[in-house]
């Protein structure tokens, strides 16, 4: 089964953790992502930009709308994602717990299942 670990982090905690502290969760990060590859349940997985570089799109009434930054204030945005594929969700949550933002206590994930599409195409 197919899962996103959806990374979200309060920016402001980063940016106040010191350089050598950084430096060492991005090395963890590293490690993490390796251990994942090989076990042979990474697919794909990368930081984002921060929320400045976002755009968000909108239609109403037939216009479309661009926002700069992400759709709603929060004090957690979206930093990055793993897609993993496990035999099943409490495999995802054990992944979810290891990686190294959790255990520092800074990030919070989101781990959603991916809809199997094939199940809803006709045949």
């Amino acid at each position: 089964m197919k899962y996103m670990l959806l990374i979200y982090s309060p920016p402001e905690a980063y940016a106040a953790l010191p350089a050598e502290t950084r430096n060492q969760l991005n090395h963890d990060y590293f490690a993490y992502t390796q251990q994942i590859i090989d076990s042979g349940e990474f697919i794909a997985g990368d930081p984002l930009q921060g929320i400045d570089t976002a755009t968000t799109v909108r239609q109403r009434n037939g216009q479309r709308t661009l926002t700069d930054g992400p759709f709603a204030e929060t004090k957690e945005v979206l930093g990055g994602y793993y897609l993993v594929e496990v035999k099943d969700l409490d495999r995802a949550l054990e992944l979810a717990a290891m990686l190294p933002g959790v255990r520092l206590e800074l990030d919070s994930i989101e781990v959603r299942p991916l809809m199997d599409f094939t199940a809803l195409m006709p045949s």
